[in-house]
């Protein structure tokens, strides 16, 4: 461990033991979702899916939210499950996205859960029955009925060094923490893999096996140096629709075969220009923002200039990005050609059923208290 990371571990470690002695419980069942590295491993698109899974099953799911760059003071109402009620620079961006996409699903935002928590009881009415929290690996303050943990598929744990020198927010270690592990963009690695079955492992021929599929038997077999118990499941992100500034929707096949220039400000560019390969895209050129950029005027003419130099028919980014153009004034022509790519999460029914009906139920009640190592 170099300097820079000793100090890094020694400041995580004095706050993870503050926290744990400082944990509140709600009265509800509380459900994190999480990762151990900074960097985007599709977080949201799987918080949504567990949410929209919630609500249909009839859980009355709330999600409770950091909403990181947002300048509102928590806790307070992103969403009472009607769209937005504030707007993306007192919000953050993945808030507005999960207020916008859930319909019928509470989003609050609060840097302390607990009291966003208590805050969601006190005003909602019904009173939320399932409290789902967005990002929560490392927020130890507030307990937590099940840690569910995802895990990039693609590029795990970077070089396995702390921040700042690597990506890890926490030792690999803390792994152990994990009821749930979810290996996500699997398709990137298991090409042609599409199906999963119990126990929560994909069937892998002998050719797979003898190439990408090591990748993930690799993977496992390091998580399970850590964590016994947690059922690992695997997930895939894929390409749903394309949507225009003002909300039309469009199949993504419609950029198969087309000149694409992409642009991004998420924590892994990469999957993001995977994706555009994956549907037949030609992408020109992606440029890539910091994570959680707010876009100004001026990059969005330099986006249209970049697009026009490369002959782009057009231009692409998230859902995540794309919201943070509506109020800025854009170049001529660029409007009609800038479209934003839709990611859905998808897991095997078990992963569900685990997360939500209780499937760890008798190894939650018999976990041992957090340690404070």
């Amino acid at each position: 461990m170099g300097p820079l990371e000793g100090i890094y571990y020694l400041g995580y470690s004095l706050r993870k033991s503050l926290d744990l002695r400082n944990e509140r419980r709600l009265p509800k069942r509380v459900i994190s979702v999480g990762n151990i590295t900074v960097g985007g491993t599709g977080k949201t698109p799987a918080v949504i899916a567990i949410a929209q899974k919630a609500q249909e099953d009839g859980f009355g799911p709330c999600i409770l939210t950091r909403g990181y760059g947002g300048k509102a003071k928590g806790p307070c109402f992103i969403s009472k499950g009607d769209g937005a009620l504030i707007g993306i620079k007192e919000a953050g961006d993945e808030p507005i996205l999960l207020a916008e996409t859930l319909k019928g699903v509470p989003v609050v935002k609060g840097k302390e859960r607990f009291a966003a928590g208590m805050f969601a009881l006190r005003h909602l009415e019904p009173q939320p029955q399932l409290f789902i929290l967005d990002d929560g690996f490392q927020h130890r303050k507030l307990y937590r009925d099940m840690n569910i943990l995802l895990i990039d598929g693609t590029d795990p744990f970077g070089n396995r060094k702390l921040l700042p020198s690597g990506r890890l927010r926490e030792p690999l270690y803390e792994m152990k923490r994990a009821d749930v592990i979810v290996i996500t963009r699997t398709s990137r690695v298991l090409s042609g893999v599409s199906c999963f079955s119990p126990p929560c492992l994909p069937p892998i021929s002998p050719k797979e096996s003898s190439s990408a599929g090591d990748s993930i038997w690799r993977l496992i077999n390091e998580i399970r140096a850590f964590n016994q118990s947690a059922p690992v499941f695997l997930s895939d992100h894929r390409p749903t629709s394309l949507r225009t500034l003002s909300g039309s929707a469009f199949q993504s096949h419609l950029l198969s075969g087309k000149r694409v220039f992409g642009f991004c400000g998420i924590g892994n560019p990469g999957s993001f220009r995977d994706t555009l390969l994956g549907i037949t895209a030609e992408v020109t050129e992606i440029a890539v923002f910091r994570d959680h950029v707010m876009y100004t005027a001026s990059d969005a003419r330099m986006i249209a200039r970049d697009a026009r130099k490369c002959r782009a028919e057009w231009i692409v980014t998230t859902e995540k990005d794309i919201m943070k153009f509506r109020e800025i004034a854009l170049p001529d022509g660029m409007a009609g050609r800038l479209v934003s790519l839709g990611i859905e999460f998808v897991a095997a029914n078990d992963f569900y059923e685990t997360v939500l009906q209780g499937g760890l139920d008798d190894q939650v009640r018999k976990r041992k208290k957090p340690d404070t190592k």
